[in-house]
C-alpha cells in the first residue's frame, strides 16, 4: 500500500510540474500574442511616422524624387507627421478587427480605412510646397494663376485615389487567408485547453492533498513542485530574452524597429518571469509550513 502511495505521488507530482510548465508558456501567449490589448498598446509606443518615412521613400518612383527633388523629402515628411495619430487610430482598429476574427467573436474579416485624411494632408503639403518652389514652367506666375493649375492637375489624381480602403477576405492571397483560418482553429483550441488545464492543474493539486492527508506531506511536495517550475519558468524567461535580443542585432531590422523589438520582446515574457517569480513565493511558503509544521498536526481530519 505504501509503495503504492509513494508511485501514485511520484505519478501525480510528474504530472503537475508538466502542467505548471505548460500552463506558464499559455499564460504567456494569453496575456501577450494573443491579448489585442498588448498588440495595440505597443504599436501605439512605436514610431510609425519614422518607420511609414522609411517604407514610403523606399517605394516613391525616381521620376518623381527627380521631378519633385528636395521638395518631395518634405512634402512626404509633412503629410506623414500630419497623418501620424490617424495611422495609429487606423492600426490599432485593424488589430481589434483582426483579434475579432481569430477569436471567433466576427464572422467576417473586413475594415474600411477612409482615406480623406491622408489625401487632404498630401495635398495641402503638396500646394504649399509648389507655391514655395513652382517647377520651371510655373516660375514668375501669380499664386492665384499656379493654385488654380494646381487644382485641375490635382483633380486628375483625386479620382485615381478612392476615398476609403475596403480590406476583406477577398483582398487576400487564398493561401494567406488559410493560414488565417487555420490560426482561428488553434486559437479556439488553445482558449479551450487553457481553461482545461487550469481545472487539470487544480485537480492534481486536490489529489496530491488527498493522497498525503498531511499538512507536512502535502506541502512540502507542493511547496519543492512551485518552487522548481519557479525557477524553471524564470530562467527560462531571462534566457529566452536574452537570446533573442542578440539575434534582432544580427538581423537587417529597419532602425525604428530595432529600437521598438526589445522592449516587446521583454513584454512578451515579462508574465512568465512573473508567473515564475509567483511560483517561487508560493514555493517557499509551502516548503517553510512543511518544516515548521507540529507534528501532531500534521493530518488532515
Amino acid at each position: 500500500m505504501k509503495v503504492f502511495k509513494v508511485i501514485l505521488l511520484v505519478i501525480l507530482g510528474i504530472l503537475l510540474s508538466l502542467s505548471l510548465l505548460i500552463f506558464g508558456l499559455a499564460l504567456t501567449l494569453n496575456q501577450s500574442v494573443l491579448n489585442p490589448d498588448f498588440i495595440a498598446e505597443h504599436v501605439e509606443r512605436l514610431d510609425i511616422a519614422a518607420l511609414a518615412d522609411e517604407i514610403v521613400r523606399e517605394q516613391v518612383p525616381p521620376e518623381a524624387a527627380e521631378f519633385m527633388g528636395e521638395s518631395l523629402d518634405e512634402v512626404l515628411g509633412d503629410t506623414i507627421a500630419d497623418i501620424e495619430l490617424w495611422m495609429k487610430e487606423q492600426a490599432r482598429d485593424g488589430i481589434y478587427v483582426f483579434y475579432d476574427y481569430i477569436e471567433g467573436r466576427s464572422e467576417s474579416l473586413s475594415l474600411i480605412i477612409s482615406l480623406e485624411t491622408v489625401k487632404e494632408s498630401f495635398r495641402a503639403n503638396l500646394l504649399a510646397a509648389i507655391l514655395a518652389s513652382p517647377p520651371p514652367e510655373l516660375v514668375g506666375f501669380p499664386p492665384a494663376e499656379i493654385e488654380l493649375q494646381f487644382n485641375e492637375y490635382w483633380s486628375q489624381i483625386d479620382e485615381e485615389i478612392p476615398s476609403a480602403l475596403e480590406l476583406d477576405e477577398t483582398m487576400l492571397d487564398a493561401e494567406v487567408m488559410e493560414q488565417i483560418t487555420h490560426a482561428r482553429q488553434y486559437v479556439g483550441y488553445f482558449n479551450l485547453a487553457f481553461i482545461v488545464l487550469i481545472a487539470f492543474s487544480l485537480l492534481l493539486i486536490l489529489l496530491i492533498i488527498l493522497t498525503h492527508f498531511s499538512v507536512r506531506g502535502s506541502t512540502r511536495q507542493l511547496g519543492i513542485t512551485f518552487l522548481s517550475i519557479g525557477v524553471v519558468s524564470l530562467a527560462g524567461a531571462l534566457i529566452t530574452r536574452s537570446v533573442a535580443s542578440s539575434q534582432l542585432v544580427q538581423n537587417e531590422l529597419p532602425s525604428t524597429l530595432q529600437a521598438w523589438a526589445p522592449e516587446v520582446i521583454t513584454d512578451v515574457l515579462m508574465p512568465l518571469g512573473l508567473y515564475g517569480i509567483g511560483l517561487i513565493v508560493v514555493g517557499i511558503a509551502l516548503t517553510v509550513i512543511s518544516f515548521v509544521c507540529k507534528r501532531d498536526q500534521h493530518s488532515y481530519y
